[in-house]
C-alpha cells in the first residue's frame, strides 16, 4: 500500500458508513473501516480522531458556514429573519449530500451516544449563532432566544428533510418551518 492515497478523508467515510449500515456502529471497528477504504489505521487516525468522529467531522465546518453567512446579511434584518436566511444558506450544501445525509442519519437514529452527540453539535452551533447575534448588536436574552429557536427551526426542518420523500428542499423545508414558530409565537393556532 502507497504512503499516500488521494481521497482517504472521502474513502473512510464511505466505508464508515458501509460498514455501520451493514454490521452496525457498535460491531464496527476502525480496522474494519481502514481496510475496506483501502488504508492503513494509522492513516484512518490522521484523519479521524475515533469512529465516532466520521459522522461529525464536518459539524465545525458547517456551523461555521451558518455563522460567516449570518454576518453578511445587514444588521438592519429582524434577528430571526437573519438566521433563517442564513440557515437557508445550507440547502445547497446538503442537496448534493442527501444520500449520504440519510445513511448518516440511519446510524445517528439508532445509537443513543450519537444522538446524544448530535445534540451538543447542535447546541454548538446555538452557542455560534448567540455570539455573532450579539456581536450583530442584539443584546440577551433576545440573541440566545433567537439562537435557540434557529436551531429548533433548522433540525425540525432537517429532520422533515430526512424523513420526507426529498421532493421538497430544505431551503423551503425551514422557511415553513420558521413560518410556523413565528405562527406559535403570534398566538396563531398551528394547522
Amino acid at each position: 500500500m502507497s504512503r499516500w492515497e488521494p481521497n482517504a478523508r472521502g474513502r473512510i467515510e464511505e466505508a464508515a458508513l458501509e460498514l455501520y449500515g451493514e454490521r452496525g456502529f457498535e460491531q464496527t471497528t476502525v480496522a474494519e473501516i481502514a481496510k475496506r477504504a483501502g488504508l492503513t489505521e494509522r492513516t484512518f487516525f490522521r484523519h479521524y480522531a475515533d469512529k465516532r468522529e466520521v459522522l461529525f467531522a464536518g459539524s465545525r465546518a458547517l456551523e461555521q458556514f451558518i455563522v460567516d453567512a449570518l454576518t453578511r446579511i445587514p444588521d438592519s434584518t429582524a434577528p430571526i429573519d437573519a438566521v433563517g436566511t442564513a440557515l437557508e444558506a445550507t440547502a445547497d450544501l446538503f442537496r448534493e449530500r442527501r444520500p449520504h445525509s440519510l445513511r448518516r442519519q440511519a446510524v445517528i437514529a439508532a445509537h443513543p451516544e450519537l444522538q446524544e452527540r448530535e445534540l451538543i453539535k447542535l447546541a454548538s452551533l446555538s452557542a455560534a449563532l448567540a455570539e455573532t447575534l450579539r456581536r450583530r448588536g442584539v443584546g440577551d436574552p433576545a440573541a440566545s432566544l433567537t439562537a435557540e429557536a434557529g436551531t429548533a427551526v433548522f433540525k425540525v426542518a432537517f429532520e422533515r428533510w430526512i424523513g420526507g420523500s426529498g421532493h421538497q428542499d430544505l431551503s423551503e423545508l425551514i422557511r415553513d418551518s420558521l413560518a410556523e414558530l413565528k405562527a406559535v409565537t403570534a398566538g396563531a393556532r398551528p394547522d
